[in-house]
């Protein structure tokens, strides 16, 4: 008795074991609820996408969600996105969207954008709901060197055919960006920017700086704008101090100079004076060798002693006038 309860159980659990084996392999509850919502697929085919590694659950899904809506899907398209790496749901899910919201999106265009990265779901969501992204503060400088500081609000909406291969947010931010410096520094004033901050936005708009990206601006709002240095007299003052040290540096070296020259001139004097004393003392020697040769006589000596003491005598005379005040 024990041994045929064994048994009976054994065949009852081998039983259940493989009608859930059976049931994994054929989900008959996933044919009968894509039956009853109007999508045709064989339980041949459910049974095949287990061995082709695909949930057969993600395509069924997707498949009813797009005959609801009456956008045609192909079971062979969605299961070679899905084995690509791509989200079924998501991109079902912005099929639809675009449907009620009249957008062209055709199934390859947002396979692509999918595969590329890209949320194409929330794109389509952008496309009918714009974006408004803020931008940093922007620097920038008016001709009579005052700065400003501007923040801008832009409102893009999404270009669904350039989102494979367009520029993203931060191209457009950067662009925005650019145009603010560009339009400022072109203004002569910065009361006139103060003024009309609308200016801005019609220069930059005109720039057409949503030209490669995968967005379309639809607006640019100067949020504020703030008063920053002077740029202006900075530069001037900062232009002042490099040419004063300039001048300083220069008059540095011109003395300089004049030492070296006032150097050079004393060791000349000083030379000189040396050889004129060297000379001097060559004179006695030459009359004492006058004297012995017989060229010079007693009366010739005394009459250059007398032109020298009457030499010696005017230059006294002329430094005592030269040392009376100008009133005496």
């Amino acid at each position: 008795m024990i041994v045929e309860a064994v048994g009976a159980w054994g065949l009852i659990i081998g039983a259940i074991v493989l009608l859930f084996i059976i049931l994994y392999f054929i989900p008959i509850g996933l044919w009968f609820s894509a039956l009853v919502s109007g999508v045709r697929i064989s339980l041949l085919q459910l049974f095949l996408m287990r061995f082709r590694k695909v949930p057969p659950g993600v395509i069924v899904r997707a498949m009813i969600e797009g005959t609801k809506a009456d956008v045609e899907l192909s079971r062979d398209a969605l299961e070679a996105h899905y084995l690509a790496g791509g989200h079924v749901a998501r991109v079902v899910h912005a099929l639809v969207s675009a449907a009620k919201a009249n957008i062209e999106l055709p199934f390859n265009m947002a396979t692509a954008i999918d595969l590329a990265g890209r949320d194409v779901f929330e794109a389509v969501q952008m496309s009918v709901n714009p974006k408004v992204i803020n931008t940093p503060p922007v620097t920038a400088v008016s001709k009579d060197g005052i700065q400003l500081i501007a923040k801008a609000r832009v409102t893009v909406r999404a270009n669904i055919k350039q989102l494979v291969g367009g520029a993203g947010e931060e191209t457009v931010l950067a662009r925005v960006g650019e145009g603010i410096v560009s339009s400022i520094g072109s203004s002569h004033s910065h009361k006139a920017v103060l003024e009309n901050p609308d200016f801005i936005s019609r220069v930059v708009l005109e720039k057409g700086l949503d030209a490669g990206t995968a967005f379309e601006i639809l607006s640019i709002d100067i949020a504020d704008i703030d008063i920053g240095k002077n740029i202006g007299a900075v530069l001037q003052m900062d232009q002042a101090e490099a040419d004063k040290n300039i001048a300083q540096a220069k008059a540095e070296e011109r003395r300089a100079m004049a030492i070296a020259l006032e150097q050079e001139n004393k060791a000349t004097a000083q030379e000189m004076r040396a050889k004129v004393i060297e000379a001097e003392v060559q004179v006695p020697l030459a009359i004492s060798e006058a004297f012995r040769s017989g060229n010079l006589g007693i009366m010739d000596y005394m009459k250059y002693k007398n032109i020298m003491a009457d030499t010696t005598m005017r230059e006294s005379i002329a430094d005592e006038d030269k040392s009376k005040p100008d009133d005496q």
